[in-house]
C-alpha cells in the first residue's frame, strides 16, 4: 500500500501486506512518489533472495531488515517474539512480494 508518510508535505512510503491484511513490511520515507514507487519494486526483486534479508535484535524483541544488492535497507519488519517468528515473518515478505499489486492511496 502507498501512501503519504503524514503531512502532505511529508513525502511517501509503503507497507507490504501478507494475503490476510497484517503488515510484514514497512518502508523508508522517500520525499517523491517515484522513489517510492521504486522502493516497491525492489522489494518485489530482493524478497526472493534470502540472503538480502538481515534478522536484528532490537532492544527487547527480533526483527529483520531486507536489504538491495547495494546493501541499503529497503523495507524492516516488526517486531517478533522470538528469531523463528521473524524467520516466518522474512518467508512471508517472500511470499507477499510475490506478484503483489500496489494500492496508491495517494
Amino acid at each position: 500500500m502507498l501512501k503519504r508518510s503524514g503531512a502532505a508535505s511529508d513525502g511517501f512510503m509503503f507497507n507490504l501486506q501478507a494475503g490476510n491484511g497484517q503488515v510484514v513490511l514497512t518502508s523508508e520515507r522517500y520525499e517523491a512518489k517515484a522513489s517510492a514507487v521504486g522502493g516497491i519494486e525492489s522489494v518485489k526483486a530482493n524478497a526472493p533472495h534470502s540472503e538480502r534479508f538481515e534478522l536484528r535484535q532490537g532492544s527487547k524483541e527480533p526483527y529483520f531488515v531486507l536489504k538491495a544488492a547495494n546493501g541499503q535497507v529497503i523495507g524492516v519488519g516488526e517486531h517478533y517474539s522470538s528469531d523463528s517468528a521473524a524467520q516466518e515473518g522474512m518467508a512471508a515478505v517472500t511470499r507477499a512480494a510475490d506478484g503483489a499489486e500496489t494500492d496508491d492511496q495517494t
